[in-house]
């Protein structure tokens, strides 16, 4: 009898593995939505674009202004239209938080709009340099640095994403960012087994080049090479060093050598930093106290107090 009562329960179980593997198959990826992404944590690792933010003296300011109707020159306004628009005068595409596709110093390598979609979506790694680059802040990460994270987390997975934390961007937006000869970077040899030995996706920094090197010769090697890479990122401060995804979007310019890009760290629930779905409201969002406004003399809109009704 206590056979038969195994042998039942058992079936029991199989049957109840059955039924949710049924159930997951055909839900497809929405249960790992509902089971993992719903309750994680979620950290914007994306400068603001301003028409003042630090940029390459090569490439000079960009310019925000009100949309304007072309059939009167009037602006459109609220109170006239119902509705106000922006008009934006880029003077580069490599601005900001940025990607950056091959096509940036490579006529042959693919343009932001040749990207493929697969990228949209990897596994994030985030290696701290931050206590070298406080005694020498023009460090440039080592194959030694690559070896410490392994040995502390792991081996970096194939076809992820890695970015380098130097804090760099605590300093942002300085206007003397880009005049800096020295800054955090990573050396050639770092870069190269990477990618050759590691089989990573591509790299990022927070810096807007990717070594302080006479020729770049970092940035030349990666971009001439097939991968692109990430400039301009902030925030890795708040993103765990491993098991994290990143979440991968930019505008797709046709023929763009660069990209206005937004990098979204996706952490476990657990994780100290960052915000869930299940506690940020977002369906409708939440409105705020005072009006979005357009400031004539920073020549872009700000709310004065961000606080919400």
């Amino acid at each position: 009898m206590r056979f038969i009562s195994t042998v039942l329960a058992s079936a029991a179980l199989l049957q109840t593995a059955f039924a949710a593997s049924a159930t997951a198959q055909s839900n497809g990826l929405w249960s790992l939505y509902y089971d993992h992404l719903e309750s994680a944590k979620y950290i914007d690792l994306t400068h603001t674009i301003t028409p003042y933010i630090p940029v390459w003296a090569g490439f000079g300011n960009s310019n925000f202004s009100r949309a304007i109707d072309p059939k009167t020159n009037e602006i459109y306004t609220y109170a006239k239209d119902g509705f106000e628009a922006t008009a934006y005068n880029f003077k580069t595409d490599q601005l900001g938080t940025q990607f950056d596709p091959p096509a940036h110093w490579d006529p042959f390598g693919p343009a932001i709009d040749e990207i493929p979609a697969t990228v949209a979506v990897r596994p994030l790694v985030v290696i701290d340099i931050t206590a070298k680059v406080k005694k020498d802040f023009g460090y440039q990460m080592e194959v030694a640095d690559i070896h410490a994270y392994e040995k502390k987390y792991g081996k970096i997975p194939k076809g992820s994403v890695v970015f380098i934390r130097s804090d760099w961007s605590k300093k942002w937006p300085s206007l003397e960012l880009p005049l800096l000869t020295k800054f955090p970077g990573i050396t050639l040899p770092a870069i190269k087994y990477l990618h050759n030995q590691r089989s990573i996706l591509f790299h990022g920094h927070e810096p807007l080049d990717t070594d302080d090197t006479p020729t770049l010769e970092s940035e030349d090697w990666v971009l001439h090479h097939g991968h692109p890479q990430a400039e301009g990122v902030a925030n890795l401060d708040k993103v765990a060093p491993k098991g994290c995804l990143v979440n991968i979007g930019f505008p797709k310019l046709a023929g763009g050598t660069g990209g206005y890009a937004r990098y979204i760290a996706i952490c476990p629930s657990t994780w100290k930093y960052g915000i869930s779905p299940k506690t940020f409201p977002e369906a409708p969002l939440r409105k705020y106290k005072n009006e979005l406004l357009w400031d004539d003399e920073l020549k872009y809109r700000l709310r004065k107090d961000e606080t919400y009704a």
